[in-house]
């Protein structure tokens, strides 16, 4: 298992930006796609963004395209979730998953 540790939640006016992190350690031996989901308050969890192994590939809801960016650093083991626009409506935990499916245990953003 891999496991995934997120930073960088917090709260923000609108308008604003954020960063968020997600450190994977333990079998960390090879590069899986990884992904960053969301869940708000009544509201199932949704995909948010989502990055190639190789980190050449790269996808976002359509809500977030042109405001969030999605990147990796592969000699830290991380992925790294550029919020800016923020809107009142991005207010929800963050998590961040593998593709082992190892979720971490979610960061709070309130806009």
């Amino acid at each position: 298992h891999v496991q995934l540790v997120e930073s960088g939640g917090g709260s923000v006016q609108a308008g604003g930006s954020l960063r968020l992190s997600c450190a994977a350690s333990g079998y960390t031996r090879r590069s899986y796609c990884m992904g960053w989901f969301r869940q708000a308050p009544g509201k199932e969890r949704e995909g948010v963004a989502g990055i190639s192994a190789a980190g050449g590939t790269k996808v976002y809801a359509d809500s977030v395209k042109g405001r969030f960016t999605i990147s990796r650093d592969s000699a830290k083991n991380t992925v790294y979730l550029q919020m800016n626009s923020l809107k009142p409506e991005d207010t929800a935990v963050y998590y961040c998953v593998s593709g082992t499916n190892d979720w971490g245990q979610g960061t709070q953003v309130t806009v």
